[in-house]
Formats: C-alpha cells, sequence, structure tokens
C-alpha cells in the first residue's frame, strides 16, 4: 500500500525557504495582555472554539457560545469561560488537568478577523463567579478561567476565502441528515429508536441548553 502522503515538509528552514519570513506587523500585533479593542470584540463575541491537547499531544477542539460577551473578562490578563451542559465526556476539561496550554478563537458573526488568545488554564467553582454568567436564572457548575500569555488578532483571508457571513455563497444542506439520523447510524443503540433518540436531542436542545 502506497504512503497518502508525498513530498513532506520536515524542517523550519524548509518552510521558511518556500514562505520567508514575517511582517513586522504580523510580529508586533501579538500582546501579551487585552487592550481596549480586544475587550470591545470580546464584548461582542457569542461564540468561540477552545482548544486544549493531553500530556501526549493529543488535541481537542470544543465549541462555546452563549449570549455576546459571554467571556467574562476579569483584568488585562485574565478571563473566565462557563462551562454549560453538555454530553459529559469532559475532553477539554481532562486535558487541562493534564496540560494547562490553551488556545481560543473568539468570532462575531459578520466580523472576518477574529481574536485568537493562548494562554494557560484552571478549573474553577468559584461560587461568586459562577453566579456572575448565570443565564435565565441557571449558574453554570464549573468554568474555565484563563490566564492570558499571547492574543492577537488573526486576518480576514479564511473568511473571505470561505463567504462563512454571505449567504448566497452557502453550500446547499438539503442533503445532510439531521443529527439524530447521524448519531443513531453511528453509535447503533440497542434500547433506543430514530423517533426517540430525535425526541430526547430536541428536548435537550430546547429544555437544557443552561
Amino acid at each position: 500500500m502506497s504512503e497518502p502522503f508525498k513530498d513532506v515538509v520536515t524542517s523550519l528552514d524548509e518552510l521558511r525557504a518556500m514562505l520567508g519570513e514575517p511582517s513586522e506587523l504580523a510580529l508586533r500585533k501579538q500582546l501579551d495582555r487585552l487592550d481596549e479593542h480586544c475587550r470591545t470584540f470580546l464584548a461582542k463575541a457569542p461564540f468561540a472554539l477552545l482548544a486544549t491537547s493531553d500530556r501526549e499531544g493529543r488535541l481537542d477542539v470544543s465549541p462555546k457560545g452563549d449570549p455576546a460577551g459571554f467571556a467574562l473578562v476579569l483584568d488585562d490578563t485574565h478571563l473566565v469561560i462557563p462551562d454549560r451542559p453538555g454530553n459529559k465526556r469532559l475532553d477539554g476539561m481532562r486535558n487541562i488537568l493534564a496540560n494547562p496550554h490553551i488556545g481560543l478563537l473568539f468570532l462575531v458573526p459578520g466580523k472576518d478577523e477574529t481574536l485568537r488568545i493562548n494562554g494557560r488554564a484552571s478549573i474553577l467553582r468559584d461560587a461568586e463567579l459562577l453566579e456572575r454568567m448565570s443565564v435565565d436564572g441557571k449558574r453554570p457548575q464549573l468554568a474555565i478561567g484563563v490566564e492570558i500569555e499571547e492574543v492577537f488578532f488573526h486576518c480576514a483571508k479564511a473568511f473571505r476565502r470561505s463567504g462563512l457571513w454571505k449567504p448566497d455563497k452557502w453550500p446547499d444542506i438539503a442533503a445532510l441528515p439531521g443529527p439524530a439520523r447521524v448519531f443513531f447510524d453511528q453509535t447503533k443503540p440497542t434500547t433506543e429508536t430514530l423517533e426517540s433518540l430525535q425526541a430526547r436531542l430536541e428536548d435537550g436542545y430546547k429544555n437544557r441548553l443552561y
């Protein structure tokens, strides 16, 4: 069987020879703390992707979403992200316990630039902080505290290329099966029907977001 990947780049020198050096702007835009522009962006962001890794380097990327401004900024180098009810796999939480390094990508709908934050994470059960992140009277059980080490805005090229915020460029999704069909086919449950799984998912989305 032939190898699927050929002509593999194996060193930074090879990469630099092909792609060159970063510009002064690309280097100097990296900050070690939040400034006014970062805070303004976070106040408008209702969605983020949170990346963690275990000790062996196996990665997890988890979506986080809430009303805009859900990331609670404590000061220029610390923010907190609520942990809402989920499937209890705890992939990211387990990673944080093994390896505190974390990466975040914040998005604002309609805005092509994104905000990247890298730092060190802790799992928090501070009642006062959790209370500040209540939604509809429901307080999260835990939160993720982030000590910021790097923060910078990422350019718009990926969003411009993908047309992510432009409905006329969205693909036709009519042929994509719904989540119940996907989960049913992948897990092949023996105690649940497709219809009962669909009802359970819909109930969770409607009544157990928080």
